[in-house]
């Protein structure tokens, strides 16, 4: 058996494209467009491991998908954590659960599903700003 990615749907291809790849640093390792189907399914990878994928699919019709809650979160492993908070932060992302541990962080895509950040190997140590924010909101 071999992990092939993690489904998600997406009501705004361009605002999730921009946090995906721009934001968090994920690459567009392929796209199919399917009009008769009335969707697009956009593949994106780590730089360092794209096989491993997450799909986001885009539906042309317009259609709730609720909060996203359910879903659970998708998860990446980061060499830099407040780098990678930072980097997030500068596109306009919320930091939800700051890496006040040097170790794990949570964001929110504009579909409101849950991204775990976690450092790769151990934590960092605790610095500042991120040792004293609070979270905001859920994650």
């Amino acid at each position: 058996m071999r992990y092939l990615h993690a489904m998600v749907r997406v009501r705004d291809l361009d605002a999730s494209l921009r946090f995906f790849r721009d934001a968090l640093g994920l690459v567009e390792t392929r796209r199919r467009d399917y009009p008769q189907g009335r969707f697009t399914l956009v593949y994106l990878g780590a730089p360092d491991n794209p096989a491993a994928e997450v799909e986001l699919t885009y539906n042309y019709d317009d259609e709730d998908y609720g909060s996203a809650r359910n879903f659970g979160h998708l998860a990446f492993a980061v060499d830099d954590i407040y780098a990678a908070c930072e980097r997030l932060q500068q596109h306009g992302v919320i930091i939800n659960r700051p890496p006040r541990d040097g170790r794990m962080a949570f964001v929110r895509s504009p579909d409101q599903i849950s991204i775990e950040l976690l450092q790769n190997g151990d934590a960092l140590p605790p610095r500042e700003p991120w040792a004293s924010l609070p979270n905001i909101g859920a994650w």
